[in-house]
């Protein structure tokens, strides 16, 4: 085992010897695994809040259930609190905090005026506000102060291009300290933020930037994944009407600058020129609470990307009592999470300067060059807080991976999860292998709302497989067909009041037609958003998986997480998808496809999987086909790709049915297509 925690692959026979790994193959969701200690509890920044309700409300909010009920019950007087306890930066205004409750269109705040970067910027000082970190070892540190000053500069520059409220800049970058300063610079000015990761495709960059009409385009010369440079591409400028300028980076090839010139680039000014300005006035442009802030993309697997936008108030008050209550970030934190500039996390993770923790951004593959790089970083760089996916903690744990045996991990105090639902396996993993202390909150949300729909607080135990509660403030429920609540039972979640982060609108849709047809056109008043729930009794909130993936097995509908989670219990699998193509014309088969640690799927392997299923799940739910591929594919976020393949396998094409510029690992989704379509016209046995 290396010095930086990594272990090298080792089949499903080793994992099964491994007495961690197979004390974590036994654990069913539900178990517990972990509890606040009593300090941990009074420290607690929820405890905190939960005092100041009693001194400066005179509220007394007994419990965790009592603090949630009294959030989504009482939305106004919640989120002013939340403004009030936070000490948010700007001007409250007169009016109310909810002046108008519909769905959709919600009005929050109507007097106020506040500044995203503003809030984000508070902290004055010497100590590191950013830590950026390449793949190759690369790091730039810089402090507080700085950070201002560079904001200040990249400001004065948009301002000297043109850029006004309103205006939008793209950015095509790694996550790298230009990209932070970029987007602040950007808020900073009242316009509207929107940036890809560099490694999608130019035409899935395109079919993102070319519906908003940017007015910047900041791009990154390459970019290095897995050890490989990579250019960025030039054209993408060309594809882009009304783009006044472009901002090349310097980050990995030192005669891109050239190349862009010979590609006749508009506007074309390297980020030296952008930031020439060296004593600029930090100043905060504050705009309207609905003002928008930056515009994110849905994943894109199916039909085009939507153009989410999202409000400078809605984000800084939900991200404020997200960092702050659930996470428990505050200054003292160094706050990490492995993302890209295209996924929300990373407007998450940029977030943590809101509550003035360290911000420790990664630039490269999570793998490279071995398998525990991460757990080395948090070492390295004494983190507080990793978060990560749930794909990427189950890839640690299926070879037997364990970090705390190979790398001080004693500072880190929490672990997150989110991007698919973690299986009881994986959390039980967590304990055994990286740390027993830390606690675990698996969140779960959305790009949609930019923000957890469920997440537990550091007060409250963790459980195996279950995500602790609902998130303040968010009137999550689970309901059947007819819009009936259900409890313990799984169902449609949904939120059936108003959120501050959801949508401003969609780009392009004028009348709303689209952001209604997307969310509000199941249940008419109350947002619905495309995951199968259960909630627990006593309020645990268990994901089940995407309801449009759902298997419907003679009525008796089941989330694909709830099949995941007993399949790859198996020590042989390492990973799943199952695609129920029942109802298409004529019938269909419920389809198990697996990865497995030691290749060769045996008929003894099968029945077992059978035999799982059938005895620890539903008889129903035994899959007709059990096939066996080398990785299930996924999206860049991690996210199984169970809707395109059931399109797939339904006869669509592939354009249709999915972008590969959003696929991760888009061979494996080929791979699975192919093997599918053999063993249907196979005459062999249906497991040959």
């Amino acid at each position: 085992m290396a010095a930086d925690g990594t272990a090298p692959q080792r089949p499903a026979s080793a994992v099964a010897q491994n007495p961690a790994a197979a004390d974590a193959a036994r654990i069913r969701p539900g178990t517990p695994l972990w509890e606040p200690s009593a300090r941990r509890i009074e420290q607690a920044a929820v405890t905190n809040y939960r005092s100041w309700l009693a001194a400066e409300r005179g509220l007394d909010l007994g419990d965790e259930a009592a603090l949630w009920a009294w959030s989504v019950t009482e939305l106004g007087p919640f989120w002013e609190s939340i403004w009030d306890f936070c000490a948010v930066e700007g001007e409250r205004g007169d009016g109310p905090a909810l002046a108008g409750a519909g769905m959709p269109g919600a009005v929050w705040f109507p007097d106020a005026r506040v500044n995203y970067a503003e809030n984000a910027l508070t902290r004055r000082g010497g100590a590191p506000a950013v830590i950026a970190v390449r793949e190759d070892g690369a790091t730039v540190v810089v402090s507080w102060d700085e950070l201002r000053r560079q904001v200040a500069r990249a400001a004065a520059g948009l301002r000297a291009l043109g850029v006004t409220e309103g205006d939008r800049i793209c950015g095509v970058l790694p996550n790298t300290v230009y990209a932070t300063v970029a987007m602040l610079a950007t808020a900073s000015l009242g316009a509207v933020w929107s940036s890809c990761s560099p490694e999608l495709g130019a035409t899935a960059l395109v079919a993102r930037f070319a519906q908003i009409t940017p007015k910047v385009l900041i791009g990154v010369d390459g970019y290095s994944y897995g050890g490989r440079g990579y250019d960025t591409v030039a054209a993408l400028a060309a594809d882009l009407p009304g783009l006044a300028a472009t901002v090349l980076v310097p980050y990995l090839a030192p005669d891109a600058f050239a190349r862009a010139r010979g590609a006749g680039l508009p506007g074309l000014l390297t980020w030296d020129e952008l930031m020439a300005v060296e004593d600029a006035e930090l100043e905060f442009n504050r705009v309207a609470f609905d003002a928008p802030l930056w515009i994110v993309y849905s994943s894109g697997t199916t039909g085009p990307p939507k153009a989410i936008m999202q409000g400078h108030g809605g984000i800084l008050l939900e991200h404020l009592k997200a960092l702050a209550l659930h996470l428990d970030l505050g200054p003292d934190d160094r706050f990490c999470w492995f993302t890209t500039t295209g996924w929300m996390m990373w407007n998450y993770l940029v977030s943590g300067l809101l509550v003035g923790a360290t911000i420790v951004l990664y630039d490269g593959a999570a793998g490279y060059p071995t398998l525990g790089t991460l757990f080395g970083l948090a070492e390295a760089l004494e983190l507080t807080f990793f978060g990560t996916s749930a794909a990427y903690l189950q890839s640690c744990r299926d070879p037997g991976l364990v970090p705390r045996e190979h790398a001080d991990l004693s500072l880190l105090r929490t672990i997150g999860s989110t991007g698919s639902p973690l299986s009881a396996t994986a959390y039980a993993w967590v304990y055994d292998a990286v740390s027993p202390q830390v606690m675990l909150p698996s969140i779960s949300g959305g790009t949609d709302v930019c923000r957890a729909l469920a997440a537990g607080l550091p007060t409250m135990p963790v459980r195996a497989g279950e995500i602790g509660s609902r998130a303040l403030g968010c009137a999550v429920a689970a309901f059947d067909a007819d819009g009936k609540e259900l409890i313990d039972e799984v169902g449609e979640l949904v939120v059936t009041a108003p959120m501050p982060s959801m949508p401003l609108s969609l780009w392009g849709d004028q009348d709303r037609s689209r952001l209604y047809d997307s969310y509000y056109a199941a249940f008419p008043g109350v947002w619905r958003h495309g995951d199968w729930v259960r909630i627990t009794s006593d309020g645990a909130v268990v994901v089940e998986g995407r309801s449009d993936a759902t298997l419907n097995r003679g009525g008796i509908r089941i989330g694909t997480g709830e099949l995941y989670s007993v399949v790859e219990q198996l020590a042989e699998v390492v990973d799943s998808l199952a695609v129920d193509t029942s109802d298409a014309p004529g019938g269909g088969e419920l389809l198990l496809f697996v990865a497995l640690a030691e290749p060769g799927l045996t008929p003894e392997l099968a029945q077992r999987i059978r035999h799982t299923v059938r005895t620890e799940l539903s008889p129903r739910h035994v899959p007709d086909r059990i096939l066996e591929i080398p990785a299930v594919p996924r999206t860049r976020n991690g996210k199984k790709l169970e809707v395109p393949v059931k399109r797939l396998l339904a006869g669509a094409a592939l354009a249709d049915a999915v972008s590969l510029d959003a696929v991760a690992n888009p061979q494996a989704l080929l791979t699975l297509v192919a093997t599918a379509e053999q063993a249907r016209t196979a005459t062999a046995a249906p497991d040959a």
